[in-house]
């Protein structure tokens, strides 16, 4: 069974007495403010009063499933920006703020008169994160940049899908997912940098370099080989056997052998050991030179038996090799389930939300799911209470629109 959870607002978190404003939308900058709040910092999501973050309007079933779990332990201030009276809220709360994530048109902040430069001469420890698709110099820096444009630029759509066919995008967020878990690393340095008396920084992290950076030494082999990537499917371009292979029930087994003595356990469990001193595949160079031939062998072998019963085989040979689930296979899987890798969170709109667990776990302090994601403005007297606003100032302020709150 999938394990249930009930909240625990008052459990010791690692990042505790850290405040993150972030101003930022979408994926990669709630992406980051998740990592701190799951390790306990407090994120205020400052939100327009209208419509919120642009998360909760990507709904499922009418739930905002998206904003449910990327906004999970996080706090909703709904703060007009347009409206003098709010910035000046804002500029309050930052000057309280350790951190500030931001993902505006490089010169948007400027203009709206929180350059960074100015804010940290009020707050000189504030570490500020600017998330942009390409960064706040560069000739592409004007342009808009949504995750999926920088994974067509970086070159990962290139070389991922099939030879015959187009090139494919990743069906995910993932350039910002990738960059949100840089974005939170750049900020545990910044504030080593603090912690030793040093002063806040700006982090400039546009979408496109972390791409860039997972594909690792792709430019250096372009480099030195002068060979552009082929698309290769589920293969690899450096190992083999490397694939994803159809069962005889219509499932599918992945296999890596990306070891010389992973390769030869594959041609072990599959009857075929003369493979290990065959010179077409005695070596991983020969084996990616005769891929073809090579996964035709592992695939004509795993076509004849169920996938019980190969990874039966392959499993009492020690091979890696793994099922390859839906969704609902990995729901169901023991491991998963034992483990706690997903949980029943409470939520007052559906019950309850299954969703990842903290990640990663730290043996001393972990972190802890402390609250649901919020509705708009949940936070709103909570925080300018903390900002000394008496709840007269907090009337007025509400009054005149500067604040809202909805669920």
């Amino acid at each position: 069974m999938i394990p249930r959870i009930e909240f625990d607002p008052d459990a010791p978190v690692p990042l505790s007495g850290l405040r993150v404003v972030d101003l930022s939308r979408l994926v990669a900058g709630n992406m980051i403010s998740l990592q701190l709040a799951d390790q306990g910092a407090e994120v205020i999501k400052i939100e327009d009063p209208k419509v919120g973050d642009p998360l909760r309007a990507w709904r499922t079933k009418g739930l905002s499933l998206h904003w449910k779990v990327y906004a999970r332990n996080k706090k909703s201030m709904a703060l007009d920006l347009r409206n003098e009276a709010g910035m000046t809220v804002l500029r309050d709360l930052l000057a309280t703020a350790d951190i500030m994530i931001e993902n505006y048109r490089p010169g948007t902040l400027e203009a709206m008169g929180l350059a960074p430069a100015d804010l940290q001469k009020r707050n000189p420890k504030l570490i500020v994160v600017r998330v942009t698709g390409f960064g706040q110099t560069g000739p592409y820096r004007d342009r808009p940049g949504f995750g999926t444009l920088v994974e067509a630029m970086s070159g990962f759509a290139s070389k991922n899908g099939f030879g015959d066919r187009p090139p494919v995008l990743p069906p995910l967020a993932m350039a910002d997912m990738i960059s949100g878990l840089y974005g939170a690393y750049a900020i545990m340095v910044a504030l080593r940098v603090v912690e030793r008396g040093g002063k806040g920084q700006i982090i400039d992290l546009p979408l496109l370099e972390p791409m860039i950076s997972v594909l690792g030494p792709e430019a250096a082999m372009y480099k030195v080989g002068g060979e552009k990537p082929k698309r290769t499917g589920s293969r690899s371009s450096t190992t083999s056997p490397r694939n994803v292979y159809e069962t005889s029930d219509g499932r599918f087994i992945a296999i890596s052998a990306s070891i010389q003595q992973m390769a030869e356990r594959v041609f072990r469990a599959i009857g075929r050991a003369d493979m290990i001193e065959d010179p077409r595949f005695r070596t991983n160079t020969d084996r990616v030179r005769n891929i073809d031939l090579c996964d035709g062998i592992v695939a004509e072998f795993i076509l004849g038996k169920t996938l019980a019963d190969n990874m039966a085989i392959f499993e009492a040979a020690e091979v890696t090799a793994i099922p390859v689930y839906e969704i609902d296979q990995l729901i169901d899987d023991p491991h998963v389930q034992e483990r706690g890798v997903l949980v029943e969170a409470p939520d007052e709109e559906a019950g309850s939300v299954l969703m990842h667990n903290i990640i990663p776990r730290l043996s001393e302090t972990p972190g802890r799911l402390r609250s649901a994601a919020p509705w708009l403005g949940q936070h709103n007297a909570e925080i300018l209470s903390s900002l000394g606003r008496d709840p007269a100032a907090i009337a007025a302020l509400a009054a005149a629109g500067v604040i809202k709150e909805s669920r």
